[in-house]
């Protein structure tokens, strides 16, 4: 048995600052923080000044990895203020300022 596992994208203006597999993706939406794991219906939604929690085997390029921090759950944690989110089809899409 495959366990199929989320793909999440992490964009901003300057570049892709993550993209690879994650088991969960917990986001400061603008009516309150949510959290979307494997199979979560489509959605998209803004994003308000938060942070964007990602749980998984996270491996962070070089070059960014001092815009994430560790989180007190071990999540690897991005600060954001502001953004949107998309997720469809086990793929989730954040663009973030």
């Amino acid at each position: 048995m495959t366990i199929k596992i989320m793909y999440l994208e992490i964009v901003s203006p300057e570049a892709t600052l993550f993209a690879g597999e994650v088991t969960s993706v917990t986001v400061p939406g603008i009516n309150g923080e949510f959290q979307m794991l494997q199979n979560h219906a489509p959605i998209v939604s803004l994003l308000q000044e938060g942070e964007v929690k990602v749980q998984g085997n996270i491996e962070i390029e070089e070059e960014f990895q001092n815009k994430f921090s560790k989180g007190s759950n071990g999540e690897t944690v991005l600060s954001i203020n502001s953004g949107t989110v998309e997720m469809k089809d086990n793929k989730v899409i954040v663009l973030a300022d």
